[in-house]
């Protein structure tokens, strides 16, 4: 181990207060050291100090100070970043004594996008709550955009959906479990219903719904029309609502652009109708992400262990 490496550590466990930490993650909130002082109820001049204390300790600038505010540098946000997982995972200890405490088996919080949300997600909570009648578990549904720094900051546990691009990568571990189609559908009352097969030049009149631009998935669909001769939909709705997607395809002349196993069931039981046009984008795989460097509790393993196996059985 390298003899700066050491150092640091040393400092780290030598030096650094929580009380620290806390100032540091709120001015990086707040960009603006006198409302940081505020929330933890100090005085600028001493949360100055503070500041000023860890510099010296570790011979790094931490922020800078910008007509904006004062803005983290590189070492600042790495602290920053370290600092909120370490609060996080203090909360997260707290809650699983209180778990403990009242009959609780564990907890877990999970991410999810829609590709998992369906089927799978289900499957593997069902496998856990046999397991563990009494396990405290949390989903969240969101984009990557949202979910991937909250399970960074430990906030989440794991996410489970399509994986996501190389920008989420560094830090976390994305295990595949299957790989996924998208595919179009429609309402049943839809006039493309009165065809056998369909091109695109047959879905150009209609209004889209479409996933959020931030999405990598709308990134290829965006791509995609603009090699259509830029092409441009006559109308075009952003949801990630599953729920508000199936009302809108039942009630409008929509086309909807949706994981195959999401929209399963509403196929089968003719609410909705798929397309038989071989959609030339979005095909990726389905997984589960979580941090490298932290260790599941055993509650996570457990969920981690069901996600497998529910991906076997679809």
């Amino acid at each position: 181990m390298p003899a700066s490496h050491t150092r640091i550590v040393e400092r780290v466990l030598t030096r650094l207060k929580l009380k620290q930490l806390r100032l540091l993650v709120a001015v990086g909130k707040h960009r603006n050291i006198l409302n940081a002082a505020r929330e933890l109820n100090v005085s600028q001049p001493a949360a100055t100090k503070m500041i000023k204390d860890l510099e010296l300790d570790f011979e790094v600038l931490l922020f800078e100070r910008t007509n904006r505010g004062v803005v983290p540098t590189p070492y600042g946000e790495a602290l920053i970043r370290h600092g909120k997982l370490i609060f996080a995972q203090v909360s997260n200890a707290a809650q699983e004594l209180d778990d403990l405490n009242e009959g609780n088996s564990g907890r877990v919080v999970i991410g999810t996008l829609l590709a998992a949300s369906s089927h799978l997600l289900p499957r593997a909570i069902d496998t856990v709550l046999k397991a563990r009648p009494n396990v405290a578990i949390k989903v969240v549904e969101g984009t990557n955009e949202v979910l991937m720094p909250a399970l960074r900051s430990g906030e989440i546990d794991l996410v489970v959906g399509r994986l996501s691009t190389h920008r989420h990568r560094a830090d976390l571990v994305q295990e595949k479990l299957f790989d996924e189609r998208i595919v179009a559908l429609v309402g049943k009352n839809h006039p493309l219903t009165q065809k056998m097969t369909h091109s695109f030049e047959d879905l150009k009149p209609y209004g889209w719904i479409l996933p959020p631009v931030e999405t990598s998935l709308r990134r290829q669909i965006d791509q995609f029309f603009v090699n259509q001769d830029q092409y441009l939909p006559p109308l075009a709705l952003e949801s990630v609502s599953y729920l508000t997607n199936r009302s809108l395809l039942q009630a409008r002349d929509f086309i909807g652009l949706m994981p195959a196993h999401v929209i399963t069931q509403d196929v089968e039981n003719g609410t909705l109708r798929r397309l038989n046009w071989n959609v030339p984008f979005g095909d990726g795989p389905v997984g589960v992400s979580y941090r490298q460097d932290s260790t599941l509790s055993p509650t996570g393993v457990a969920f981690l262990d069901a996600l497998r196996l529910a991906a076997e059985t679809l």
